[in-house]
């Protein structure tokens, strides 16, 4: 597929914004947002490859509960901002396809919310009392920065700090609680004595906490508008689309940057590089952004490149950090 047909097949998913009647199938398809669950599952996913990589024992159990656990996690932050954002006006007109407007039930909405966070809450207290304490708390200071970002009396976001809290959160937090977990329960502390590993998950998760954040900086891009209308500041809203479509090329540097440093500096094998099979989504994202920015319609799919961008580097660095010694063994 050429690159301007995938631009068309990701804004297609995303909602048409005129023209006859919205297909509520594909509106709903928009709405569940399936792909975006590659941000929630990539922390452990590294975090295993990194440790299988090393020889050092995986818990596959740990990692299959603490993935259901992420993917809940992110359904109530998914939720409840289509929730906090239809109390403040800003997705009315520009959103269709959030669960509040298809359903018209805020309140349930909120209840689902409500569940889903409770529900993966309760599936990481059992990955921490397998592993350590500090697992949970670690999420839950990620669902506190992510109730930062949208809710009530802070929204973040609408003061342009939504993309610093959310590198925290994807990054050395949910990495540093995926290695605790994927770990034996005397490796992690148990009970006591725990020690987050903040230096193996600040290395390990900030590249791929970056490409994260570029998914959500790029989600900006189709609305500016509607949110300057509605008091959501942005980064885009208050650079304004030209000026923010230059700094796309940068997130890319600076991720592979992140991720490729360690192999140069020789703690990571050199199939760690594979992280590189994301730049065909980026170099697409780039040309997209730098072309048609100003126009919404062209370029509402751009979060959905960002986002393929963000699974490919993330699937190819746990790969290749996983690989990576196994092929050199058999080199010899």
């Amino acid at each position: 597929m050429s690159e301007p047909q995938v631009v068309a097949s990701l804004h297609a998913a995303e909602a048409p914004r005129q023209g006859p009647p919205l297909d509520r199938r594909r509106l709903w398809k928009a709405a569940i947002k399936w792909p975006m669950y590659a941000v929630a599952v990539m922390p452990a996913l590294i975090a295993a490859g990194w440790r299988l990589g090393r020889g050092l024992p995986m818990r596959l159990d740990q990692l299959l509960l603490f993935l259901l656990a992420a993917v809940l996690l992110l359904a109530w932050e998914n939720l409840a901002n289509d929730v906090f954002d239809d109390e403040t006006g800003v997705d009315t007109h520009g959103k269709p396809h959030s669960v509040v407007a298809l359903t018209g039930r805020r309140d349930r909405v909120a209840a689902l919310a409500n569940g889903a966070l409770v529900l993966g809450l309760l599936v990481m207290a059992v990955v921490a009392l397998r592993s350590s304490a500090a697992v949970l708390l670690l999420v839950l200071a990620c669902c506190g920065l992510g109730y930062l970002y949208q809710g009530p009396p802070f929204r973040l976001g609408y003061r342009g700090l939504g993309e610093p809290l959310c590198w925290l959160a994807f990054g050395p937090c949910a990495t540093a609680a995926a290695l605790l977990a994927l770990a034996p329960v005397a490796e992690a502390g148990g009970a006591a004595g725990v020690t987050i590993p903040w230096a193996d998950a600040l290395v390990l998760g900030g590249g791929p906490a970056l490409a994260t954040t570029l998914v959500l900086f790029c989600s900006h891009f189709h609305q500016v508008e509607e949110d300057a209308t509605h008091g959501k500041r942005s980064p885009v809203v208050q650079l304004g689309s030209d000026r923010a479509a230059t700094l796309v090329p940068w997130f890319v540097a600076a991720t592979l940057a992140w991720e490729w440093a360690p192999v140069l500096l020789g703690w990571w094998p050199l199939t760690a590089l594979l992280g590189a099979i994301g730049l065909p989504p980026a170099r697409a994202l780039i040309r997209l952004l730098r072309e048609h920015h100003h126009v919404p319609e062209r370029i509402s799919g751009s979060k959905f490149l960002a986002l393929r961008f963000q699974a490919l580097n993330g699937l190819g660095l746990a790969l290749g950090l996983a690989l990576g010694p196994w092929l050199a063994r058999a080199g010899h």
